[in-house]
């Protein structure tokens, strides 16, 4: 039998929801909605920047990032991110989640508001710039990854546990809201101020000089929700579970949750136990092996999925006209066309998905939701695939349009978000952050796969029709059918995943049961030491 948790434990897992459950998640969520605001605004930036630094005179359309500035700007924040994850991961287990956790926050807020200052006298020292920054502000989110999911859960009631960490993951839903916002605000303002004609009728004169500001404005803006969350983060006392489980301090455990529950919670007596396994040992792999890769499988197979779906945007829009060709706006109009369709997308699709997760993870459990998202995420790319000819008539498009956004609303009624909550439950605490570092980084590398391998193998068969710059490929039904693929993979790998539902964190990860042995091998220590005979 498993020996009872400890009591400081037991009181958080079975603790009502209170408000400082919502705090947290508001305090934890900063760092994601950070992180969507920001890979929301790069699709705009880079269109605005190409106009601005890319121009070439006699063209018939406006100037583009070329196609390798174009991977570095948005290739360096994937880096950055994956390196994040897995340094704040480890670091997280070695110092606690507290200490790095204002870190992060910090990192993100610097450069932000460093991308936007971005500086230099032409187009390759701006870019540089924005690279250094992009790849450190990646660097700050991908910290927050692991920090924030194993916070929340450590602070959770196991009855509703995964509503709060899927609520975390979330916030990046507002963080795309917010950034399709503001950014329709500021060019209606600059546009209604600064307005010019169409590049079609003056190449030069459609992008103002005011232009360069509006795209620093917008990335700036979104350093400051998550700077107004760093005092908060500061005040937060260690995890518990941290305390605990890891630093072995059952005491200061106890009276930092008895002043967050407001209940009186009796230390308990520190017990010695042997040693415990190491992360890198028989006894981890044996143990948390499979589960391990489980989760970074079905992460890393989701991502190059999701990620390589933002690639078909520019061409769904301009098929259903909501974003006209380039030529016939000036580079005011096409910031809030983008801004305005994206943003529709994320309001009618990409949200809702994350709220449903939030609103049924706890009833239908994780597994179920996985299982389910990446099964109907298979259906509609083959719905999209195998009759893509057929979408690609004017008269079809809405339809196209919609098996599209519902890809991206089981994505996340579904995958992208149980991949994140379940990493954060199922491994003992003094690995918990370094294992979904380790799961996140895996997916992240997806995510470079997704957004850079198919930007390449999407380009058409003929090298003639292929973008600017780009190699031929297999074209875009070949590459939709190649990632249904990927989601049955990521449906198979979902069985090597445990459920957590209504389970506390010590039953899943084992640690009740590690604990118990540890006492048997010290009293069994004991009884030898107090019958052993000195002979002379």
């Amino acid at each position: 039998m498993a020996k009872d948790q400890i009591q400081v434990l037991n009181a958080l897992d079975v603790a009502k929801t209170q408000w400082y459950h919502f705090t947290a998640i508001i305090i934890a969520g900063m760092g994601f909605f950070t992180d969507a605001y920001d890979l929301f605004c790069v699709s705009l930036v880079t269109k605005l920047l190409g106009r601005i630094y890319y121009h070439v005179d006699g063209a018939a359309k406006p100037g583009t990032l070329p196609p390798n500035v174009s991977a570095a700007v948005n290739g360096v924040a994937f880096i950055g991110t994956l390196s994040g994850q897995l340094f704040f991961g480890w670091l997280g287990d070695k110092l606690g989640r507290k200490k790095v956790y204002g870190m992060t926050l910090m990192i993100m807020v610097i450069c932000s508001i460093g991308s936007g200052l971005s500086f230099g006298h032409t187009p390759e020292t701006v870019m540089a710039t924005l690279c250094f920054f992009r790849f450190w502000l990646g660097f700050g989110i991908g910290g927050d990854y692991p920090l924030s999911a194993t916070i929340m859960s450590e602070y959770s009631n196991k009855k509703t546990r995964g509503a709060f960490i899927a609520a975390v993951f979330a916030m990046q839903g507002f963080g795309i809201l917010a950034g399709g916002i503001f950014a329709i605000i500021i060019a209606s303002i600059f546009k209604a101020k600064f307005d010019s004609p169409s590049y079609a009728v003056d190449p030069l004169g459609s992008t103002v000089p005011q232009a360069d500001f509006v795209w620093r404005i917008i990335v700036i803006v979104g350093a400051f929700p998550a700077a107004l969350t760093y005092y908060w983060r500061m005040k937060m006392p260690e995890t518990a579970r941290y305390t605990a489980l890891v630093a072995k301090n059952t005491a200061q455990a106890a009276a930092d949750m008895s002043k967050v529950l407001q209940v009186e919670i009796q230390a308990e007596p520190e017990e010695e136990v042997k040693e415990k396994y190491g992360l890198f040992t028989k006894e981890f792999l044996s143990r948390h092996g499979l589960h391990l890769l489980g989760t970074t499988s079905t992460w890393f197979l989701l991502d190059i999925a999701f990620y390589s779906q933002n690639l078909f945007q520019k061409d769904i829009f301009s098929a259903i006209g909501w974003i006209p060709p380039a030529q016939t706006m000036n580079a005011l109009e096409e910031v809030y066309k983008i801004a305005r369709a994206q943003t529709l997308i994320a309001l009618c699709s990409t949200v809702p998905g994350y709220w449903f997760t939030v609103a049924l993870i706890d009833r239908i459990g994780r597994f179920k939701i996985q299982l389910m998202g990446f099964f109907f995420m298979t259906v509609f790319m083959f719905a999209l695939a195998i009759p893509y000819d057929h979408w690609t008539h004017k008269d079809n498009r809405i339809g196209f349009v919609v098996l599209y956004s519902l890809t991206f609303f089981f994505a996340n009624f579904g995958p992208n978000a149980t991949t994140f909550v379940v990493p954060a439950e199922i491994f003992p605490a003094r690995f918990r952050s370094t294992c979904h570092g380790i799961s996140s980084a895996t997916g992240k590398l997806g995510a470079i796969v997704g957004a850079f391998g198919f930007l390449y193998l999407a380009q058409n068969p003929d090298k003639s029709k292929a973008d600017a710059g780009y190699p031929a490929g297999i074209g875009v039904k070949n590459s939709l059918i190649v990632l249904g693929v990927v989601n049955i993979l990521g449906f198979l790998f979902t069985f090597l995943v445990p459920e957590a539902n209504g389970k506390s964190l010590e039953e899943m990860s084992g640690e009740n049961e590690e604990e118990e042995v540890g006492s048997k091998d010290v009293e069994k220590s004991h009884a030898n030491n107090n019958g052993t005979v000195t002979h002379i």
